[in-house]
């Protein structure tokens, strides 16, 4: 599989930190694509930051390029922000997964006090509007 952002080779890394995971990073950028459900299971352990070795400033400068295609199938990915921490983007395809530019997956893993704290305040406004 060629890298979706700079067409460098991908290679398979395997992790049995949440049960067998197997993530594809690019040896070029640092960026890694994870099948459906694969960034999930690793948002939960507390180990997975080491998978993202990628320098983060070669990720923000990739993460400029938006417009992408899937890796399994080449049609063009959606620029998705996640939904707890507004100021990640990353690029997904629902029926495969999604791609996270250096640094992103151990950004989305730790989530601040603020996004928290946020989430939280979200959570009690729905209970008493609902």
């Amino acid at each position: 599989m060629d890298c979706p952002k700079c067409d460098g080779a991908m290679q398979e890394h395997t992790t049995t930190l949440q049960g067998a995971v197997t993530i594809d990073r690019c040896a070029d950028c640092g960026g890694m694509w994870f099948d459906n459900g694969e960034a999930e299971k690793l948002k939960g352990d507390w180990m997975s930051d080491f998978l993202d070795s990628g320098d983060r400033a070669v990720g923000k400068t990739q993460n400029l390029n938006t417009e992408i295609n899937c890796p399994r199938c080449k049609k063009q990915m959606d620029t998705v922000k996640d939904p707890d921490q507004q100021h990640i983007t990353y690029e997904a395809y629902k029926e495969h997964g999604m791609f996270m530019d250096a640094g992103e997956i151990a950004d989305y893993k730790n989530e601040t006090l603020i996004e928290s704290f946020m989430k939280v305040i979200n959570k009690v406004k729905g209970k008493i509007s609902g």
